[in-house]
């Protein structure tokens, strides 16, 4: 579809009394004569079917008269916009010569001098705040050059006041504790740990956000697993923003205190933890306990059938995909191993082939250790498993209940964390890439909190509930077979076994 151009005026559309305002264009004419023949010679009156009043010129004759036709024709609303036009009413002569200008390129002019409006623009900036960032002649103060234009940079203003409540020296130490689930000290602690890897520089248009808020936002998400839009209210960041610092925060507690506290432990550390688990349950040689979990995820766009959790959704009567967590603590609930990130279709000895502290044991490193595992893992040279078969002896039975103990220490561990970490309950807003990440960070928090004695709430008390699938192979090695039948003999002539199986 093709537009025709709007037609300038010509000489014979109008009045004699509106000429003198074009009496500087060169009008095209035919009969050898110019723009003053045609302003000296009356014309007919013509009636327009538009919105100008051409009567009430030839009536009135006055200058205001044709102010309001050209106030009309250009688009003016105001008489701001009138005295800042190039056209001189007073002297009807134009400031600048017209020639070869269209009405058009004269409105555009206007337009480019019209400034920015203020107060009528859609988006109210009554909450906003204003940075302005100028920069100073180059020249050094000598020849003056035109000042450059000035930047800004427009900052929803948002409230802060409930981390500044909470960050106050005055704030109760139950308060915060129940927010962050951790002491002050615990998180001032954490904090100066994080400083070097998460604090940011200041800029010319902003002030770098500070490293607590910045632990803060992250501690509180894990905490709470509230969506970021409640995150942005709570800390008066941009939703981005709390995203962002989340992950960033994440990742700093990987690097930096993961191999601080959550590491395998040495030959001294593993004997002290031998000695531990044989004394409440007379098993020997036991260095950890193993469990898996899953963490509920929103369904994923890649490899759907792998993380659906066919167990769960028929327990739950709802669908669910998940990712495995693998974790191996010692008595005191301490992670000192975790594989995460695993579909959560995986039964738990697959995912145990998977995981590195597999690999561990093939190169001979747990020899000599014995890891306790529930009904979902298969018997090996370094993993102790209950029996599984029916119609068990009570030697059998004193052994299955004993293990059922150690066993017991790894699911309160892993009940304990995803109490204090409520973002582990439900599904989580984290992309699937960036959640074993978050995943680890919560295990590193965990720890930090279990060796320093942060006693958890009892209203946060969360049943954890894993079906346990048996393994299609349940015994690895004939030798565990053996091993297993002398401790379980052991544990019943030497009245370590109990009688809670009767």
């Amino acid at each position: 579809m093709e537009i025709s151009s709007f037609p300038f005026p010509t000489p014979e559309d109008y009045p004699s009394n509106f000429f003198s305002f074009f009496q500087d264009f060169d009008f095209p004419t035919t009969d050898n004569t110019t723009a003053t023949v045609f302003a000296s010679e009356p014309l007919l009156k013509k009636r327009k079917t538009d919105d100008f009043d051409f009567d009430s010129i030839v009536e009135e004759g006055s200058l205001k008269t044709v102010e309001d036709i050209l106030s009309k024709f250009l688009g003016f609303d105001n008489e701001e916009e009138k005295i800042n036009t190039q056209f001189d009413f007073s002297s009807h002569q134009p400031t600048q010569p017209l020639v070869n200008q269209s009405v058009f390129e004269l409105n555009q002019q206007k337009m480019d001098s019209v400034k920015p409006l203020t107060g009528n623009n859609k988006r109210s900036r009554q909450n906003s705040a204003e940075f302005i960032s100028t920069s100073e002649d180059s020249t050094g103060g000598g020849n003056s050059q035109p000042p450059l234009q000035q930047r800004r940079l427009w900052v929803k203003d948002r409230s802060k006041a409930w981390w500044e409540q909470c960050n106050s020296p005055d704030f109760p130490e139950e308060e915060f504790k129940k927010a962050f689930r951790m002491s002050k000290a615990t998180f001032d602690m954490i904090c100066d740990e994080l400083e070097s890897v998460v604090t940011k520089k200041d800029t010319m248009l902003r002030q770098a956000i500070p490293v607590r808020q910045r632990v803060a936002v992250c501690i509180w998400r894990l905490a709470t697993g509230e969506p970021l839009r409640e995150v942005s209210k709570r800390f008066g960041l941009g939703i981005s923003t709390c995203h962002k610092l989340v992950l960033e925060v994440c990742t700093a507690i990987r690097s930096v205190l993961m191999p601080k506290f959550l590491q395998w432990p040495d030959e001294n550390k593993m004997n002290q933890i031998k000695q531990e688990y044989q004394m409440f349950s007379g098993i020997q040689n036991v260095g950890g306990s193993i469990y898996t979990t899953h963490v509920p995820i929103i369904a994923p766009k890649v490899s759907v059938a792998a993380y659906f959790n066919k167990r769960h959704t028929e327990r739950n009567q709802k669908t669910s995909y998940s990712v495995t967590v693998q974790g191996v603590v010692d008595p005191k609930g301490v992670f000192t191993d975790v594989c995460i990130g695993w579909p959560g279709s995986m039964s738990d000895d697959k995912v145990l082939e998977k995981s590195a502290l597999y690999q561990r044991a093939n190169r001979g490193l747990l020899r000599d250790v014995w890891v306790v595992g529930n009904s979902g893992f298969p018997l090996m040279d370094w993993v102790l498993a209950p029996y599984t078969r029916q119609n068990l002896t009570w030697t059998q039975h004193a052994f299955n209940e004993k293990v059922g103990e150690i066993q017991r220490v790894a699911k309160e561990a892993f009940m304990r964390m995803k109490a204090r970490w409520s973002c582990l309950q439900k599904r989580t807003e984290v992309k699937l890439q960036d959640l074993p990440v978050v995943l680890g960070a919560c295990c590193v928090l965990h720890n930090i909190c279990e060796m320093r004695g942060e006693e958890l709430n009892p209203e946060l008390k969360f049943d954890l509930f894993d079906d346990e699938m048996v393994p299609e192979n349940i015994v690895r090695s004939m030798n565990a077979v053996q091993a297993r039948d002398q401790i379980a003999h052991k544990l019943l002539h030497h009245n370590h076994a109990g009688t809670n199986f009767l």
